[in-house]
């Protein structure tokens, strides 16, 4: 069995916790000479009845997006990865990372930040990276931030 990856995906939504699973991505990257795959996906369902009193919703959204992984890509290769692709997707977060993206870039490392979702909230709703843990075919690392541990006991 080797421990390397060659192709590492990593999610990204402007938050916290997914610049920390980008900054720990770059550093298995860089160690395993691996393509790193930075997406942003787009939930469409979080702004459709938004986008019915502001046009430019999606737009914005976009250019956020867009924004967001150019800056990552240009970082990840100040640090040494030679190949960073980057996506923007729209749809559903938890099936289109695990399912459609894993495969389409054909993913053996899956990187994404831990849920900031209180335990009401992951009871209605559940978390992103929960979901993409119990339906990926390749390995996923969650990244958790030090505050997320603060209210354990």
């Amino acid at each position: 069995m080797t421990l390397t990856y060659n192709e590492i995906l990593v999610a990204v939504d402007g938050s916290k916790e997914a610049e920390l699973a980008f900054k720990k991505s770059v550093a298995i990257a860089s160690r395993n000479n691996a393509t790193l795959h930075l997406v942003n996906i787009i939930d469409t369902r979080s702004f459709a009845a938004i986008e019915a009193y502001d046009r430019s919703i999606a737009e914005r959204a976009q250019n956020f997006a867009e924004e967001l992984l150019d800056g990552y890509k240009k970082e990840a290769e100040k640090h040494g990865v030679a190949n960073v692709h980057v996506m923007v997707e729209y749809g559903s977060p938890k099936t289109m990372i695990s399912k459609d993206l894993a495969k389409k870039v054909n993913a053996d490392l899956i990187i994404v930040g831990a849920t900031g979702l209180n335990t009401v909230e992951r009871f209605l709703i559940g978390s992103v990276s929960e979901n993409i843990v119990r339906s990926a075919k390749c390995d996923v690392l969650v990244v958790r931030t030090d505050s997320q541990f603060d209210d354990v006991e």
